[in-house]
């Protein structure tokens, strides 16, 4: 088969290695366009791209998805089969075009959590199992037929980045498994709607925003414990403290442990200036493990502590 491969971030660099290494023929790699990051603002290229380049891949990279020369360009490729592994929106024209169809690899078991952020979100939720699902694509966006599904547990503890590196090596080894079931032609497609239980309801994904990240600790303990994980490494949970001359910074939790405690006050920071720091929720307290302050990387909390310290009378907010 002539495969085209789509994908941007490190997540998809393992599906589309397995490919190159099983020798499947990936005649092009279509991915995103080099950005300026940085404080020197240095075009990066994206991880797939790097990965693609390695292996002397050829690399497409389309600023608007539908514009007539790309389309073109890719329909001389005569390609039977498209890959999809976290990448863009994507004009029918495009995704329609091959044979076989196009399918994309979702880390979560649709049905649930359709959207861009189905790792955070799942554990933001506090669920205890998630998984990852390959599907045909259609108009509308996560809602095509299932040709496969994978269920992964997802660790008391573990956070997105951590579930996120676990979740990529799992994938890449369902889009094989998709591409060999298309390959001799035994694939079972089922709609999405088959997989739910009546009366179910279903579980957005949508991108994480600023505010999906603030810290009310008027909350248990448990839920802050799960926004904290769900968004570590990146963007990180933060609460915002009032300094004693007014200045309010912003404070990143990025790894934590919930401690019951029955009723207390909440909002307070308690601290022995030296290796412990936590805060009080609704029904405990939140011990802070790993932190960053402004200014500074993230660190231990006893690393944190032996050179900074929080005046008595600062605020949480």
């Amino acid at each position: 088969m002539r495969i085209i491969f789509l994908g941007t971030p490190e997540f998809a660099v393992d599906s589309l290695r397995i490919l190159v290494e099983n020798g499947y023929n990936v005649v092009v790699v279509i991915t995103a366009c080099d950005k300026p990051a940085g404080r020197g603002q240095k075009l990066t290229t994206s991880a797939v791209k790097d990965y693609a380049v390695s292996k002397g891949l050829n690399v497409l990279q389309p600023v608007k998805m539908n514009d007539p020369q790309f389309l073109e360009e890719v329909k001389k490729l005569n390609a039977d089969l498209q890959i999809v592994v976290a990448f863009r929106m994507m004009p029918e024209a495009l995704w329609s075009m091959p044979p076989l169809g196009t399918f994309n690899l979702h880390a979560s078991l649709l049905p649930q959590y359709r959207g861009a952020a189905p790792i955070n979100r799942a554990i933001m939720n506090g669920e205890k199992v998630t998984g990852l699902t390959t599907f045909f694509l259609k108009h509308e966006i996560d809602t095509g037929n299932i040709i496969f599904r994978k269920e992964i547990p997802i660790g008391e503890n573990e956070n997105a980045g951590e579930l996120h590196d676990r979740m990529k090596v799992v994938g890449a080894d369902l889009v094989l498994q998709t591409v060999k079931a298309i390959e001799n032609d035994q694939v079972v497609e089922q709609s999405q709607q088959s997989f739910l239980d009546a009366g179910e309801k279903i579980i957005e994904a949508p991108k994480i925003y600023k505010e999906d990240g603030r810290l009310d600790f008027s909350k248990s303990i448990q839920v802050l414990h799960n926004q904290i994980r769900g968004l570590s490494p990146f963007p990180g949970a933060y609460f915002d403290m009032k300094m004693p001359e007014e200045q309010v910074i912003s404070i990143k939790i990025l790894k934590a442990s919930p401690e019951p405690a029955g009723t207390v006050l909440t909002h307070e920071l308690i601290t022995d200036g030296k290796k412990m720091l936590k805060i009080s929720a609704s029904d405990g307290f939140i011990n802070v493990l790993e932190i960053q302050v402004p200014g500074k990387k993230r660190m231990k909390t006893h690393e944190l502590l032996s050179g900074f310290s929080f005046p008595e009378d600062a605020v949480i907010l």
